[in-house]
């Protein structure tokens, strides 16, 4: 069996039940020892056969994309103090908790092998409505933006001073089609998904609480259509995400659910005969 990169991270405002490393690690060789083998072997569905070919395993590389990885790296470096503010997960809402931006980097911004696979899903399936729960430093959303620069993207973070560091790489990448809005999502949500009719697209890292989770995913769902691809980051990290990613796979209009361990895909294609869920290493 070739090595496991176990990617664990601890991002602020995150559930403070998370699992702990060895739960976590149990949990990972599990999943990698009794998933599907990401081949597509067994696979009846044409359409997950379709996605693990086009999708899962396309290893095309773009250059420009080294442009985000480089602003990646400098963040990684940076040791200067930003305030941020903890919606989080366990505890009362915190104000300006000063940490370093290198320290955020490193616990809180989806591993480059992620973020390619988020540009080739939006790359792929071309949705041109895309909401992102939890903008960070903006690296997730600039691949979201390149993959389909024609796309209407919409993020979301709690903490203006981390936006505004965003918002900085967005205009060094010359990132035309995104806005940003500030501020807690309870409040924030529902006023942005007034201006939409549907939402094709919608990566969740947020709140990392079951009920939070579950209020994103029931205010989300009435902008969803037959189209709609909604992935949601650290399905496992907790015993209560795990609750949550269960109740999103069996909700009636969820067809299709795939679980690649760290996030989660789910689609609503009506198409489907039958509910479907697949675990796939990846």
């Amino acid at each position: 069996m070739k090595s496991i990169n176990l990617h664990i991270r601890f991002s602020y405002g995150k559930n403070q039940l998370m699992y702990n490393r060895f739960q976590l690690a149990k949990k990972f060789l599990h999943y990698y020892l009794t998933a599907s083998n990401g081949k597509g072997h067994g696979i009846h569905s044409p359409f997950v056969f379709d996605f693990i070919k086009n999708v899962l395993n396309d290893t095309i590389q773009f250059d420009f994309l080294r442009n985000i990885e480089q602003i990646r790296d400098k963040l990684l470096k940076n040791n200067s103090d930003v305030s941020t503010i903890d919606f989080g997960a366990g505890s009362r809402l915190h104000w300006d908790i000063v940490r370093r931006i290198s320290d955020i980097a490193r616990t809180s911004l989806k591993p480059p092998k992620y973020s390619r696979l988020l540009f080739r899903i939006v790359q792929y399936y071309k949705p041109t409505t895309i909401l992102e729960l939890g903008t960070s430093f903006g690296i997730t959303t600039s691949y979201l933006a390149f993959a389909n620069p024609s796309a209407q993207i919409i993020t979301m973070e709690g903490a203006p001073s981390v936006a505004d560091i965003a918002q900085q790489n967005f205009d060094q990448l010359q990132l035309k089609n995104i806005e940003i809005r500030k501020g807690n999502f309870n409040v924030t949500l529902n006023q942005t998904l007034e201006q939409f009719s549907t939402i094709d697209f919608s990566f969740i890292d947020g709140n990392h609480r079951k009920d939070p989770t579950m209020y994103y995913f029931e205010e989300l769902i009435n902008k969803a259509n037959d189209q709609s691809i909604f992935i949601f980051d650290d399905i496992h990290w907790s015993a209560e995400m795990e609750e949550a990613w269960k109740e999103i796979q069996q909700h009636p209009a969820v067809t299709l659910s795939i679980d690649l361990f760290f996030i989660g895909l789910v689609f609503f294609k009506k198409d489907f005969k039958a509910k479907q869920h697949f675990v796939i290493r990846f």
